[in-house]
């Protein structure tokens, strides 16, 4: 399963039939991706330029142990109000929902993309996905 599918499904189990799940994929790499897919090296890049509790946060989610959570406030901070709100409408939901949802499938989005080390690997370790964030920005 590719990321953006695996984000697809964790959303439609998050917001059940609240939202349109037709929509949903065109709306999660608008917000999270570049030309159809999820961007996750752009994504931990993102996370942890932000510095401070973030980066232990992030992490949780790269290792294999506990996830910890993501605020929904942190979500629209990180994101933007205005891009989470873009989100929000093409789904059929309020910012604040969807800014909800995002901070609930985030975590897992990550951690199952990083099992075995794979997304750590191949930025060449926590470190080197830090240095790698630190040249984004």
């Amino acid at each position: 399963m590719d990321v953006l599918q695996l984000g697809v499904d964790l959303l439609k189990r998050y917001f059940g039939d609240k939202v349109d799940a037709g929509a949903l994929g065109g709306a999660l790499a608008g917000l999270l991706g570049d030309g159809g897919k999820i961007d996750l090296g752009a994504l931990v890049g993102r996370l942890s330029a932000q510095g401070g509790g973030l980066q232990s946060m992030l992490g949780s989610w790269l290792g294999d142990g506990p996830n910890m959570s993501i605020d929904p406030s942190t979500v629209l901070s990180l994101f933007g109000g205005d891009k989470v709100s873009t989100f929000a409408d093409r789904i059929g939901v309020g910012r604040d929902e969807a800014a909800g949802g995002l901070a609930d499938v985030l975590p897992q989005i990550v951690d199952r993309f990083s099992k075995g080390g794979s997304l750590l690997e191949a930025g060449g370790g926590l470190s080197g996905m830090m240095d790698m964030a630190r040249k984004l920005f």
